[in-house]
């Protein structure tokens, strides 16, 4: 019997597909193909009434594709080798009741690496799904469709604001409270004092038998200026030197590769996840098709044996046994531990050598990974630390330093820009010096920082918000919604941000706070483990938030629209000012009957903003946003590639940072918040298939928009328009076919 393999994406099916060879298929789901449906009176798609019956439907621009899978499967044997994850487990139980599989049946494989050692062992040791994991993500589906639809709504209706979230919130609400932390808070003055010397500099630490440190500080100048007459012999007290050792990180889980990524390379969390899939999902090495590192999405620090083995004897071989160090794993109170840490499939494959296969980012974070989970079985390094104590009066100072011994797991990685090292001349005890220059330094207490990205994730992580796969997306929304900035790394929560976190406190503080949303991850772990039932969890969030959301509906104060004292040209009502996706914009009252908008309003936006995110035709500019000066369009917003018109990249819809799980192009987003293909795939987007003329450009589909075949789709090589090549649909499929 022919066997068929489904995966997620269409470039991990290709890998496997080099792997397993003759007897097997391996076909893509695309990621997934069903979610709860959004018609019904309430949108949510879920039968409350009748004990939280999910109505599921296909993604419409699933419908071919899974009429497709549908067609190839039968009457085959199908295996699942969806991501080992909840959504992945969801995915396949999806797949398997559109499949129409038995769900007791051996046909869930998984794998966490995709070598082909990797595969071949999963293909060995098939299991049934794991129903309990699907609960668990149903219920976190049903509880965040619930909650963020009605937020969302609600939110949009009385603030402008676009969405809420379970998780989303309570990251802003961080951000928001940190922020107002910030501004709040009032510096106080205190003062140091130091002995400069020719070689040394030594610093106060106990007046009068009183430590002076930051729980007590110098607050009184006077204090000081008393003291500096009398500085005038410094005497060595005591000479205090250790050995400090400084132990290697562990390997890499998904938050702390977000958080190093951030620091030391520069990557948003979102781009740090997108170049670790094209790693994992496998690369063309050579001859050969493999995946670069293990699973991406998981929260433990455990290493595979066999690779502890590899690493072990890498290390002996290129350093000496004296580099050698120990397994380290690092556990929380939220690791689940389903997968181990992100590390390569194989210390063989250096990042020299793969170098010239991977783009500039994909080198960046491999040789990030590479070194970090080899220095994690690495040596400390060790140093020897002194610390020189000096009397004057009733005053102690000191000076330290330390020199390092033996470099240890420094050797290849450096988690952190390393001290100065500062190597002290030699002392003796009884020495004196003398010093005629004594400076009191102005200083005064800081804020706490704005969180940047890397630290926001390391929050969540440490309070138990969410898991580690979504952050990224979590932080992207955020801006996305502009409800924060980043500037200079940092981030800062909009006037918008603020409202919407104050209106969420004032009427769901009950459950958008820390404490709930941790607990529900906790929650949402028991019942994949089958201690906790999937429908008690979702009546007691239920019962919890439909009266607060009644009681909001109410209470809630609405600021839009606002009423002006102008008259609507065309049907003579009021005009009011909205919120909309760009702002505030004056319109009429008697919207949708009058659509009459002040086109002034929109003409005094600023004319261009960067998106700062790369044009997907030239690969060299980023696009801009833009606004219509003349024609029928005038006054309306579009994007285009800052070298417009050179490259004639023009988008209607704000671009996002979001790829299409189709066809990897980019996902545009609506005034509404739906996001959709710039592509417009639906049918095989992903086969890729080179420009047979200029052999650069991928065919892409487009849709011809004035001419005699104005509506008919064709298919235009993504050069142009260097490359200005056309096929119709027809010989577009006879490429597929011959490919």
């Amino acid at each position: 019997m022919e066997n068929i393999i489904i995966v997620e994406s269409p470039s991990k099916s290709k890998t496997i597909g080099s792997y397993v060879g003759n007897g097997y298929t391996v076909l893509s789901s695309k990621g997934h193909i069903r979610d709860l449906a959004t018609t019904g009176k309430d949108g949510l798609g879920i039968d409350i009434d009748h004990g939280f019956l999910p109505n599921y439907q296909i993604l419409k621009e699933k419908e071919a594709l899974v009429q497709s899978l549908k067609h190839s499967c039968k009457g085959k044997r199908v295996f699942l080798a969806t991501d080992p994850d909840r959504e992945g487990e969801a995915i396949a139980y999806h797949l398997a009741q559109v499949l129409d599989l038995d769900l007791t049946e051996n046909n869930r494989i998984e794998f966490h690496e995709i070598t082909k050692s990797a595969v071949c062992k999963a293909l060995e040791e098939p299991h049934p799904i794991d129903l309990k994991m699907v609960d668990s993500q149903e219920c976190r589906r049903m509880i965040d469709r619930i909650l963020g639809f009605k937020l969302s709504k609600l939110l949009q209706k009385k603030i402008g604001s676009k969405s809420a979230g379970r998780v989303q919130s309570v990251a802003l609400k961080m951000i928001v409270d940190l922020e107002k932390e910030i501004q709040s808070f009032v510096a106080t003055p205190y003062y140091e004092i130091q002995a400069n010397f020719n070689t040394f500099q030594l610093k106060l630490f106990e007046l009068n038998g009183k430590k002076i440190d930051e729980k007590n500080r110098i607050t009184d100048r006077i204090v000081l200026e008393n003291l500096k007459p009398t500085l005038l012999t410094f005497s060595v007290e005591d000479i205090a030197t250790k050995l400090t050792k400084k132990a290697s990180a562990a390997a890499f889980t998904t938050s702390t590769l977000q958080q190093e990524a951030s620091l030391k390379l520069g990557m948003s969390p979102s781009q740090t996840m997108r170049v670790a899939q094209s790693l994992y999902e496998g690369k063309n090495i050579g001859t050969e098709t493999v995946g670069l590192i293990t699973y991406m999405r998981t929260d433990s620090t455990r290493l595979a044996e066999s690779f502890v083995k590899e690493a072990n004897q890498y290390i002996v071989h290129h350093y000496g046994e004296k580099y050698l160090g120990n397994v380290k794993i690092q556990t929380s109170k939220n690791m689940q531990d389903a997968h181990e840490a992100i590390r390569p499939t194989s210390l063989g494959r250096t990042p020299e050598q793969l170098e010239k296969y991977l783009t500039k980012d994909e080198y960046r974070l491999y040789q990030l990974i590479y070194q970090r989970a080899l220095a994690s079985l690495m040596a400390p390094s060790s140093y020897h630390t002194t610390r020189v104590t000096f009397q004057n009066t009733n005053s102690k100072w000191y000076v330290s330093g330390q020199e390092l011994l033996f470099d240890g797991y420094l050797k290849i990685y450096k988690k952190e820009k390393t001290e100065a090292q500062q190597f002290l001349q030699t002392f003796h005890l009884g020495e004196s010096f003398h010093t005629n220059d004594i400076e009191i330094l102005d200083k005064e207490t800081q804020p706490k920082s704005r969180y940047s990205e890397a630290s926001l994730i390391k929050d969540l992580e440490d309070k138990g918000i969410g898991r580690p796969s979504t952050y990224a997306q979590i932080i992207q929304t955020l801006k996305e919604r502009k409800y924060v900035t980043l500037e200079k790394r940092l981030l800062i929560p909009t006037n918008q941000g603020i409202l919407t976190t104050e209106q969420l406190e004032n009427h769901f503080s009950s459950l958008i706070n820390i404490s709930y949303t941790a607990q529900m991850e906790k929650s949402l772990d028991e019942i994949a483990s089958g201690s906790k039932d999937k429908i008690e969890e979702l009546t007691d969030f239920y019962d919890t938030f439909q009266p607060l959301f009644q009681q909001a509906s109410e209470q809630m104060e609405s600021i839009y629209p606002i009423v002006t004292k102008e008259i609507c040209p065309q049907c003579g009502n009021p005009l009011v000012i909205r919120k909309g996706k760009y702002g505030e914009f004056v319109a009429c009252s008697n919207y949708p009957q009058c659509k009459y908008i002040k086109k002034e309003t929109i003409e005094e936006e600023e004319e261009s903003a960067d998106t700062h995110i790369l044009c997907p035709v030239c690969q060299k500019n980023t696009l801009v946003r833009r606004v219509a000066k003349k024609g029928k369009n005038k006054g309306q917003i579009f994007y285009a590639c800052k070298n417009f018109p050179a490259c004639k990249t023009v988008f209607n819809d704000r671009p996002t940072e979001h790829l299409c799980p189709n066809c990897h192009s980019m996902m545009l987003e609506k005034e509404d918040g739906t996001l959709y293909c710039s592509n417009f795939c639906q049918k095989e987007p992903d086969l890729k298939i080179l420009c047979p003329e200029c052999q650069k450009g991928y065919l892409v589909k487009r849709t011809a928009t004035r001419g005699k075949n104005k509506g008919h789709l064709f298919y235009g090589c993504s050069n142009y328009p260097k490359c200005k090549k056309i096929l119709t649909a027809e010989e577009y499929e006879q490429l597929c076919r011959q490919k």
